[in-house]
């Protein structure tokens, strides 16, 4: 499930996503507009994963405190070793 906020003053993207995964353990995934503010955890909890995402469409900051997040932005930024050579004109 993907929620996303969508607001005129707001740049980027802004989500907050969960996925069950087939071990019965929730990934959870938000983005605070950028790339570099892109985080990530795991958890068995469903009631925390319902409170994250109440939290979250509230806007309140509190719903992070309940996980470990690893920023995973690496992923989603340019790697910057393209070949302009072979770059579509």
């Amino acid at each position: 499930m993907v929620i996303e906020r969508q607001d005129e003053d707001l740049t980027g993207d802004w989500y907050i996503q969960v996925l069950l995964r087939e071990n019965n353990t929730y990934l959870l995934e938000y983005r605070d507009g950028i790339a570099s503010e892109h985080y990530q955890t795991q958890t068995v909890s469903q009631e925390k994963v319902l409170r994250a995402l109440l939290g979250w469409m509230a806007g309140k900051a509190e719903w992070r405190e309940e996980f470990m997040w690893n920023n995973i932005g690496s992923m989603f930024e340019p790697s910057g070793t393209e070949d302009p050579d072979n770059a579509i004109a």
